[in-house]
């Protein structure tokens, strides 16, 4: 199984787009980024097609890229429009151009037919957008894993129990059972825990008199993005019923970039209710969950190392692996119906 293509992928961090030639990967494509004078973002691939030089070696000349190598420019659309020295420029002079466009702080590209790259198809968030809510944009966390494990980590409420248990989780939920289902074009995972104490990230904010009941909501769309809405209210105030009026909420999103079979990096942010606009909060919250991401990065690159190590082995399955399973079959569903395989499609039902 390779790559779904005709998809929004994230890219880059908008702020880290500049009038600085940029490379990114994603799906083992290299892409040279920057702004035009405008401020619109341009994709393009990265390498000359005369000598096969990374055009992230060359430079800006107005909104086109100029060589390192030998000079030829190409503008915003991949069309040569320079070669020194000579007037004629060959009908294949081109390289190719990808739809960009920015939402909730990322650069997104359309990797596949760019006919069908549909804007309106991004994921996005209300609430990044709300002003009674804080945004935290985090980090671009490189893993060396392969993205759908990182996706399966992010569709497993289950596993928080024993990697996070200084940050996100404890005991209480080891036995607590997950459920999970299909919702519009999403996998669902979640699970409600009644009744327990705080989990550690939210009893440092002293906000509860005693126990809690918590929840865990764990989206993920295909091929590579998962949102988490978690949160916690004083138990017996409501919550399961509905009733989040006095509660302590977060999303916690995850939008990773497959680089290849075996490197992903996972942009995450943070969308959270209580104290909106508190630059020490941002400060205390990024580190607390830096903590516990880089606890996901230990544990993921070290099946990493043992899969390719072991490339007969299967895994056991679990009860808590319905949910990742149906995530996997939704992707090669994907895939199967791009590579026009009735069978395939079928088979990844």
């Amino acid at each position: 199984m390779k790559y779904a293509k005709n998809t929004w992928y994230p890219l880059a961090w908008s702020h880290d787009i500049t009038r600085s030639l940029t490379r990114r990967t994603v799906v083992e494509e290299d892409v040279v980024l920057y702004r035009k004078q405008d401020g619109e973002v341009v994709a393009l691939e990265d390498l000359c097609p005369h000598r096969f030089t990374p055009l992230s070696m060359g430079r800006l000349k107005g909104d086109a890229i100029e060589c390192g190598y030998h000079g030829l420019t190409f503008d915003c659309s991949g069309k040569c429009i320079r070669i020194p020295g000579q007037p004629i420029i060959a009908s294949n002079a081109v390289v190719r151009s990808f739809p960009v466009a920015e939402n909730m702080g990322l650069v997104w590209i359309w990797t596949g037919n760019p006919e069908l790259a549909d804007r309106s198809k991004i994921y996005d968030l209300p609430q990044y957008h709300d002003p009674n809510w804080s945004v935290l944009h985090g980090d671009a966390l490189l893993i060396h894993a392969h993205y759908l494990d990182l996706a399966d980590n992010l569709c497993d409420p289950s596993h928080v129990s024993f990697v996070h248990q200084t940050t996100l989780g404890n005991q209480a939920g080891e036995e607590v059972p997950v459920h999970h289902e299909k919702q519009g074009n999403a996998v669902v995972t979640w699970r409600w825990i009644i009744d327990s104490p705080a989990i550690p990230l939210f009893a440092k904010l002293n906000r509860f008199k005693g126990n809690v009941d918590r929840w865990h909501y764990y989206h993920y769309y295909t091929p590579s993005t998962c949102i988490i809405d978690f949160g916690s209210a004083d138990t017996g105030t409501g919550a399961p019923q509905g009733d989040r009026s006095n509660c302590v909420q977060m999303y916690s999103c995850h939008f990773i970039t497959p680089l290849d079979e075996r490197t992903s990096i996972d942009h995450w942010l943070e969308v959270r209710n209580f104290h909106q606009n508190d630059s020490a909060m941002d400060k205390w919250l990024h580190e607390e969950l830096r903590n516990a991401f880089a606890e996901d990065k230990a544990i993921l690159e070290a099946i990493q190392k043992e899969k390719e190590r072991r490339p007969d082995r299967r895994p056991l399955r679990l009860a808590i692996d319905a949910s990742p399973v149906r995530m996997r079959h939704t992707v090669e569903r994907m895939i199967a119906e791009e590579s026009g395989s009735p069978a395939a499609a079928a088979k990844a039902r």
